[in-house]
């Protein structure tokens, strides 16, 4: 009875891209410099699965006694947005970019979107959600405004008191955002990102909710759960494929929540996938331009990673992956655009296998839909010939 999981480590690059300079991210390298940046980090059991062999990583080993195979991939998508990673990996490739808004949405999106909604809005800029809220949360407080933001990447971002707009009706302006912003000004994601607190002590709340685009076609997953498969989603799965594709959810707090859900959703796994976002690498440490924090959170992951490992029965495979980077050590509080590791193991795959450089991530979504024997006929190389065990 196949199984598999895929862990998303939200972020984690391992170096530029070739075309990394059309993106302004010449010189990223998010495990790398984080390890230096550091003066080393200490990566145990991941570093037994190969990310040694990747990058140069101050603290860890490149080997060739490796538990499973590892490589690193490179994304076809246009793009660095955790949506288009995700579709990637899943099969579906992004031949064009989606739109960002480095001045702020167009007058008329706004006008129409406070008409909708019925208030104004405050914002409307490039921004740092910490920090326009803390700038323009007072204002937000005594007028009722939300605070609509973008950032380098393709996203719509609604900033609100919990207070002042509850979550049930921040909740109900994002769905219209998403509504709008489709067609031509296809914006990726609409976030809803609610805080809590005073005028100079504000904190976002785990109360965000992503709205995404739906893909453009099905996704593996779709295939999995068409041949009647269990497909189950922790974290922002959900949101990424906007709810298409799974037939359970675990929502999460945060990445070690995420681990004991990845736990909980295995025991009462039959047959099927489950894919896990971690996305406090990501939202916490590579957007706030924090290497010690990011360091921290992937050596808490690493610590945990035994108890997944030690949990996998024989016809499970387990990989682990990113979406896109986002190094914390550049001047950029925005993702970057680089490869990302691919990282398999489990009892059915052989020891010390290089996979050398993918040249999509959507090898990942050929690899399963072969694993599982659905028919696939998408993008990126199956790789179960090169990763599967003899049988002796």
């Amino acid at each position: 009875m196949n199984k598999a999981i895929i862990i998303v480590l939200d972020s984690l690059g391992v170096g530029e891209l070739p075309d990394a300079e059309l993106y302004g991210d010449q010189g990223s390298n998010t495990l790398g410099n984080i390890a230096k940046a550091i003066g080393g980090i200490n990566l145990p059991n991941l570093e037994k699965m190969g990310i040694g062999n990747l990058t140069e990583i101050r603290g860890v080993r490149a080997r060739v006694d490796t538990s499973g195979a590892y490589g690193k991939m490179a994304e076809q998508s246009k793009g660095k947005d955790t949506t288009t990673g995700h579709w990637e990996i899943m099969g579906v490739i992004s031949t064009d970019p989606m739109p960002t808004f480095p001045e702020g949405f167009p007058p008329e999106i706004i006008d129409e979107f406070e008409k909708l909604i019925g208030r104004k809005t405050l914002g409307n800029e490039v921004a740092s959600g910490t920090e326009i809220i803390e700038r323009l949360g007072k204002q937000h407080m005594e007028t009722g405004f939300p605070i609509v933001y973008t950032s380098a990447d393709s996203v719509f971002q609604i900033a609100a008191h919990e207070e002042v707009i509850p979550l049930e009706e921040l909740y109900r302006i994002c769905e219209i955002a998403r509504k709008l912003l489709q067609g031509p000004i296809r914006v990726g994601r609409v976030i809803a990102r609610p805080f809590i607190g005073e005028p100079g002590n504000f904190t976002r709340t785990a109360n965000r909710h992503d709205y995404s685009l739906q893909p453009p076609e099905k996704t593996v997953l779709d295939l999995l759960k068409d041949e009647g498969l269990e497909v189950i989603g922790v974290g922002k799965i959900k949101d990424i494929f906007a709810e298409q594709g799974l037939t359970k959810h675990y929502p999460i707090s945060n990445n070690m929540e995420g681990i004991d859900k990845i736990k909980e959703a295995y025991q009462s796994l039959t047959k099927g996938l489950i894919m896990a976002n971690l996305v406090d690498f990501d939202s916490l440490y590579g957007h706030r331009n924090d290497p010690k924090g990011y360091a921290n959170a992937l050596e808490e992951f690493d610590q945990r990673l035994p108890e997944l490992l030690e949990m996998l029965d024989k016809d499970t495979v387990l990989f682990i992956v990113a979406d896109h980077g986002c190094d914390p050590t550049t001047s950029s509080t925005d993702h970057s655009r680089e490869y990302v590791p691919l990282l398999i193991t489990g009892t059915m795959v052989k020891k010390g296998v290089n996979l050398g450089i993918r040249d999509s991530f959507a090898d990942v979504g050929a690899t399963i839909a072969q694993y599982f024997k659905v028919n696939y006929s998408g993008p990126g190389e199956g790789l179960l010939e090169l990763i599967r065990e003899e049988i002796k």
